[in-house]
Formats: C-alpha cells, structure tokens, sequence
C-alpha cells in the first residue's frame, strides 16, 4: 500500500482550498483554475473536463 510520501503530488498540491489539496495526490494529472490548462487543451485540440466539486 502506498502512502502519501510515496507518491508525487499533482499540481492542486500548491492550491489553498481543502476541496483541491484532497485530491493533490491523485492519479490525475489535474490542472487549477488557470490560463496554462486552457492553453495545454488548445494546443492539444483537447476539451475541459471541469469539476465544480460535489455535496
């Protein structure tokens, strides 16, 4: 079993709110709210999978 201090963080590490740093860690390669995700998904003629997060 992998603990937290084995696996390399994504990019919400850097973010403040509790919601985004829970899932720092995830297998996904998440972006924040930012011009560089758009740009990537433009460049990559990719879309945007936007999570607003649940209750």
């Amino acid at each position: 079993m992998q603990t937290t201090t084995d696996r390399v963080p994504n990019r919400l590490i850097n973010e403040k709110s509790p919601y985004l740093l829970q899932h720092a860690y995830n297998p996904v390669d998440w972006f924040p709210w930012c011009d560089e995700a758009f740009e990537k998904a433009k460049k990559e003629d990719k879309p945007i999978f936007l999570s607003i997060g649940y209750s």
